[in-house]
């Protein structure tokens, strides 16, 4: 009886944290955090990518193309932008954008276009089964449109958050598009505190 009762305030004791934990992030936590899912792609930067090898940091990771004419952009300049904010800390944090278009998105293009935001930023690219993959494993979804009448050809709709990687490999956070730049500063803030 002792022991069961014990047990019980242990168990109310711990709640509490946990449940002050997962609000202290402004955006949508995951509750309980859970290892990242493993990929290795080809980085804009001429290096093969593989996102087990960047613990220690906290990654930002998203998922775009170089074409798209508002959602992506926006993005990478608002992630930027938190990276000034973040000051001398932002060297512990890294942006890493995966194509949802292999198609056009070459390793160059890639280099070209994250550079224009902040040199720091990686686009990786790979196979479209290798793109496929990722994809399944963060549940991002890229569906192509072709449309008429245009320079690009064909627009992708995809999923437009970012998932905030703790220095441990874990996944913690979820930025939906929209997120203010204050709020997402504020998540990765503690990460790196963490």
């Amino acid at each position: 009886m002792i022991r069961s009762l014990l047990a019980s305030v242990l168990l109310c004791l711990a709640l509490p944290a946990a449940v002050v934990e997962g609000a202290e992030f402004r955006g949508g936590a995951f509750t309980p955090p859970r290892l990242a899912p493993d990929f290795t792609l080809r980085a804009s930067d001429g290096s093969e990518f593989r996102l087990s090898q960047h613990r220690g940091k906290v990654i930002a990771l998203g998922f775009g193309y170089t074409f798209c004419p508002d959602v992506c952009p926006t993005t990478l300049a608002e992630l930027a932008q938190v990276r000034q904010r973040l000051g001398e800390a932002a060297r512990g944090m890294q942006v890493v954008y995966v194509t949802v278009d292999p198609e056009r998105d070459t390793v160059d293009r890639l280099r070209i276009y994250t550079a224009a935001f902040d040199k720091t930023f990686l686009g990786l690219t790979g196979t479209p089964e290798q793109l496929a993959e990722v994809r399944k494993a963060y549940g991002v979804s890229a569906q192509k449109q072709v449309v008429g009448g245009t320079s690009a050809a064909y627009l992708i709709h995809h999923s437009s958050s970012i998932y905030l990687i703790d220095p441990a490999g874990r996944l913690r956070v979820m930025l939906p598009f929209g997120t203010s730049i204050e709020d997402m500063a504020h998540d990765v803030k503690l990460l790196l505190r963490k």
